[in-house]
């Protein structure tokens, strides 16, 4: 099994999310891509705190359409502060399971202050896809020399491969434009979202009163 772990807050999960993950999994021809969302968002602390359960009932709802897609609740489950390496191990635990992780050009460029981050790279695949006004950095870049020089470009694959069969894979994805900051806005303000989530998102909101709306 190849799977994809696309992490995030998800407050609320919209059509960028969806449209991301749905290119990175036929692109690198994954078997499935599992949304997991954080329990808590330290970088993310002016941000609305929505309960980790309702970001993840959101996912589910998102995501229920599309066999090759899941969510895991297994950060929220630990509580308090989540590591990826954990995370990583849980899922690897899983017998013939093969882990990459989906995270943007921002996120990979800080790899190194990652926990554990060369376990991480050992352990794990990265399908790194640019984020506006985060330069895309090639791994000699942003490793450690000894760790870098284990990496070499595979022009078939068009990655950097290592001889743990793990690779650093660089993909241009459709830009979607869409803030989960704008939505809930919008949504406190009684202005229109249709078409910027899914239905099935926007019905549940609504039902809910999550961001603030009767």
């Amino acid at each position: 099994m190849r799977v994809a772990v696309f992490g995030g807050t998800f407050n609320p999960v919209h059509y960028g999310h969806l449209r991301l993950a749905e290119e990175v999994r036929d692109a690198c021809g994954l078997d499935t891509v599992i949304f997991m969302p954080t329990f808590l968002t330290p970088h993310k602390q002016n941000e609305p705190q929505t309960p980790a359960r309702v970001r993840l009932e959101l996912v589910r709802r998102a995501i229920s359409d599309n066999p090759s897609f899941s969510v895991s609740s297994l950060e929220i489950e630990r509580e308090g502060r989540s590591f990826t390496i954990d995370t990583v191990r849980e899922l690897l635990k899983e017998p013939d399971t093969r882990v990459s992780l989906i995270m943007g050009s921002d996120s990979f460029n800080d790899i190194a202050q990652w926990h554990e981050y060369e376990e991480l790279i050992r352990l794990s695949s990265f399908i790194v896809v640019p984020r506006p006004g985060y330069p895309v950095r090639k791994p000699e870049e942003v490793l450690k020399v000894e760790l870098a020089s284990k990496f070499w470009y595979d022009s078939l694959s068009g990655a950097y491969v290592n001889s743990s069969g793990n690779s650093i894979t660089y993909l241009a994805t459709t830009p979607i434009d869409i803030s989960s900051s704008d939505i809930r806005e919008r949504v406190g303000a009684g202005r229109s979202v249709r078409y910027l989530l899914p239905d099935s998102v926007i019905e549940f909101i609504q039902e809910q009163c999550i961001y603030g709306r009767p």
